[in-house]
């Protein structure tokens, strides 16, 4: 068994006992159990009861934070012509279409986030299982497959997160930093937790959302109460 360091340890005793607290209390649990040197994200793990191995079962989409990630996104666009020009002045950081996919098939993938053109997905599709395996390929259901590459390079820019749930239910994603206000982290817990509500399938029988934790990069988790992250 690792062997637990004395940081964790502490964070661990200090959580002791606190459980199904409101979002603002387990926000500044989370941030006082923040020892790293660095500026720790915040993240939020959700434990719905789904099975997205069925269909009509799978849970994703995106939402974009009131305050953003706190994380600057390096977001790659498939477009050609005056589509390329759009997401070029929109900000995005790489920009192209056969070159690109030339780029990504040598190894090269220095991006965080795939937009594309309808018309560019033939070419997108042959990255299939490159891209697919790190959550990069582009989904018309989360906004990244559109002829709007400006609303979706800005979106991508501007504190966008996308979700999809895993094999065991588990939906998580960075909703923050630790120097983010307590509020503001707050706020954004209430807006993932939103979003992924709404993403409820059709297939979901029974309790949907079972569970709600936060934790920091480096810090324990703590649970937190599904009618405070529901606002209810």
């Amino acid at each position: 068994m690792a062997k637990i360091g004395k940081r964790i340890r502490a964070a661990r005793e200090s959580f002791s006992g606190k459980e199904n607290v409101t979002v603002e209390e387990a926000v500044a649990l989370v941030k006082t159990g923040a020892k790293a040197k660095f500026d720790e994200s915040v993240e939020i793990a959700m434990n719905l009861g789904v099975d997205p191995r069925h269909a009509d079962q799978m849970v994703r989409g995106s939402v974009t934070l009131p305050n953003g990630t706190g994380k600057s996104l390096r977001v790659a666009v498939f477009a050609r012509g005056a589509k390329a020009d759009e997401a070029k002045d929109a900000g995005a950081d790489i920009v192209g279409a056969e070159d690109l996919m030339e780029t990504v098939q040598g190894g090269r993938i220095e991006f965080d986030r795939c937009i594309a053109t309808p018309d560019m997905m033939p070419i997108v599709g042959r990255l299939g299982k490159i891209l697919g395996p790190r959550n990069l390929m582009p989904n018309p259901k989360v906004g990244t497959v559109t002829m709007d590459v400006k609303e979706a390079v800005e979106a991508a820019k501007g504190g966008e997160v996308q979700f999809k749930v895993e094999k065991a239910g588990i939906v998580h994603a960075g909703i923050g930093k630790v120097s983010f206000e307590d509020a503001k982290l707050a706020e954004n817990v209430r807006a993932f937790v939103g979003a992924v509500s709404k993403a409820k399938p059709s297939g979901s029988k029974g309790t949907y959302m079972k569970k709600v934790a936060l934790s920091s990069t480096m810090g324990p988790g703590v649970s937190v109460s599904i009618d405070s992250a529901t606002g209810n």
